[in-house]
């Protein structure tokens, strides 16, 4: 309690005025101006705010976002390396459809085994980022001889699939309408030329081609190669033109994306397969000097542009 005798002298210390408002500062907002003991300094408008009001969008800062401006500013005009730190903020989870940054604190990088990518915790499991279709990081590319045996081997396994498909069929047995003293060879002759008629009565193709320069074939599409249901079809073509532009057309009717007058690696370009002649066909040759009517050609994608290999059907 202070002593009211004013002969004897005082027991406490008189604090001065306005030395409450030296310990902090008032806000400036103008609507506002509350006293904050422990203000905050905003590094656009250097204005002083209390908590409420230190974003720059709380108290709509007459300079919103030129702190930041400058900072990247002198970020990417600055020699000098900076401050090594745990953390790379400018990193993005590899998922394509992600814009997550990780290696941050809050939010650590993933890195995926298989593809040896790093991702986002939502995106860390191989299913989720659809790894099998990632290129794996620091991965050798294949070497020409790896990428010739590759295409080889993709031309052998589908011939040998076509092989098995057609002894299938042979061997399932039909109904025979003929008469006894036919022998096995006229069956087989009156089928092929039943086939034969068929196809040219269900082929499709351009109208203006004269019926004397007219070539029948079957045409197929790997199924790697294609969006259609069926990748199949019969056509006829004019005996004088090139492989190049057959294959332009087949790629249309089934559907077939075709980039090869994009430019790009081998791998996305097309090529016809001739399965009776067991080759791949050059695009400047004419159809009608490789193939007969009957014949099946097929569309097969990143199988090589070297000298045709003959394949053991």
């Amino acid at each position: 309690m202070a002593n009211t005798n004013p002969s004897q002298p005082q027991s406490y210390v008189e604090m001065p005025q306005g030395e409450v408002e030296a310990i902090g500062a008032h806000c400036q907002l103008e609507y506002c101006h509350v006293l904050d003991f422990l203000p905050f300094k905003c590094q656009s408008c250097k204005g002083t705010f209390c908590l409420d009001h230190r974003s720059e969008y709380a108290h709509k800062c007459i300079n919103e976002g030129a702190w930041a401006r400058a900072r990247t500013e002198q970020a990417r005009t600055s020699s000098v390396p900076s401050k090594p730190s745990l953390y790379t903020h400018d990193q993005q989870c590899y998922d394509k459809s992600c814009k997550t940054l990780i290696n941050t604190p809050r939010m650590p990088a993933n890195q995926c085994s298989s593809c040896n990518r790093s991702y986002c915790l939502k995106h860390r499991m191989p299913e989720d980022h659809d790894c099998k279709n990632v290129p794996r990081r620091g991965a050798t590319a294949p070497s020409a001889r790896q990428q010739t045996m590759s295409a080889l081997s993709k031309l052998k396994l589908w011939a040998e699939n076509k092989r098995n498909e057609d002894a299938k069929r042979r061997s399932t047995p039909k109904k025979s309408g003929g008469f006894l003293g036919l022998g096995k060879n006229s069956s087989a002759a009156a089928s092929a030329q039943s086939e034969l008629n068929m196809l040219k009565r269900t082929a499709k193709g351009e109208a203006s081609v004269p019926q004397e320069k007219r070539i029948y074939l079957h045409v197929e599409a790997s199924a790697d190669t294609t969006k259609a249901k069926f990748p199949t079809g019969k056509f006829f073509y004019n005996k004088e033109w090139t492989v190049g532009r057959v294959l332009d057309m087949a790629a249309k009717s089934l559907q077939v994306q075709n980039v090869n007058n994009r430019g790009g690696g081998e791998e996305e370009k097309l090529r016809v397969f001739h399965v009776e002649g067991g080759r791949l066909l050059k695009f400047a040759e004419k159809i009608g000097e490789s193939c007969t009517t009957g014949n099946m050609i097929v569309l097969l994608r990143g199988v090589g542009d070297g000298e045709p290999d003959l394949i053991d059907l």
